[in-house]
């Protein structure tokens, strides 16, 4: 009698578990659409984009000293006679040493250019970021949503096909205070 009780029991516990999962809402959010409409996105943009200009004009400095050092050193190769060999291939040998060296620095220069670029663009860009998914996370709870999935891109966490999900990208931008419409995904596959 007990291990009959206990059968339907467990049953009625597996029947009343699939019950709840299958109950549990799915929504979807684009949120290359949400970046696309936020003022704050577009601020840190210009941002970031005035920063990388200011370092591709120190970097395009340091080339034109490097071309003019070698135009320097092309012309004077060119004055190089017999009675003068010496002494001009002694000031080539050094321009080449303060080539090689400008070179050096123009390569490193670049190198630290896109560090400071890579952590501008994460400081500014993390608390919108946080800001998004904080949203996100209100909406979802407000909505009764137990799973949201990004359609902006497809990957192995993203859910691929969302027909039936409820699309909740609008009412997110609205908590944002992000009203412009940017045009509609891709068609769901």
């Amino acid at each position: 009698m007990n291990l009959i009780k206990v059968l339907f029991i467990t049953a009625g516990l597996t029947l009343t578990a699939n019950a709840a999962k299958a109950q549990q809402k799915i929504g979807s959010v684009n949120t290359d659409d949400i970046f696309a409409n936020l003022s704050e996105v577009k601020t840190v943009s210009s941002t970031i984009e005035s920063f990388t200009k200011s370092k591709q004009t120190e970097i395009e400095k340091l080339i034109g000293e490097y071309q003019t050092k070698l135009k320097t050193a092309q012309d004077k190769e060119k004055t190089m006679t017999e009675a003068n060999k010496e002494a001009v291939t002694k000031e080539l040998m050094a321009a080449q040493t303060d080539l090689d060296a400008l070179g050096k620095k123009i390569e490193g220069a670049r190198g630290q250019a896109a560090k400071e670029i890579s952590a501008k663009q994460a400081e500014l860009f993390t608390p919108i970021q946080q800001k998004v998914h904080g949203a996100i996370s209100a909406v979802a709870k407000e909505k009764g949503i137990s799973y949201v999935f990004d359609t902006a891109t497809q990957g192995a966490n993203n859910l691929v096909y969302t027909d039936g999900s409820e699309d909740i990208t609008t009412l997110v931008k609205t908590k944002l205070g992000a009203t412009a419409t940017a045009s509609k995904p891709a068609s769901k596959k």
